[in-house]
């Protein structure tokens, strides 16, 4: 089922390409602006459920503070094949 979304992404992408392509600068203006739009929605909608997971915004807000101290450990140092 994930590939066939990927295809019909791919699908999809292709036919919107060629749409904007033929717009006037003008109209082509207004579609980016309501893709920046739904774009933005998008991101907000996933900022506020991960904003709804108990505790979630303290252990980022750790997480940035222990990153931007340096107190990290590569992954390449934690990480065992399985």
């Amino acid at each position: 089922m994930g590939e066939r979304q990927a295809v019909n992404t791919g699908a999809i992408l292709t036919e919107a390409e060629r749409r904007l392509r033929s717009l006037s600068p003008e109209r082509l203006r207004v579609a980016n602006d309501f893709l920046a739009y739904l774009q933005e929605r998008e991101e907000n909608q996933a900022t506020a459920e991960l904003l709804s997971i108990p505790g979630f915004e303290a252990a980022f807000r750790r997480a940035v503070e222990q990153a931007d101290s340096g107190d990290v450990v590569r992954f390449e140092d934690i990480r065992r094949d399985v």
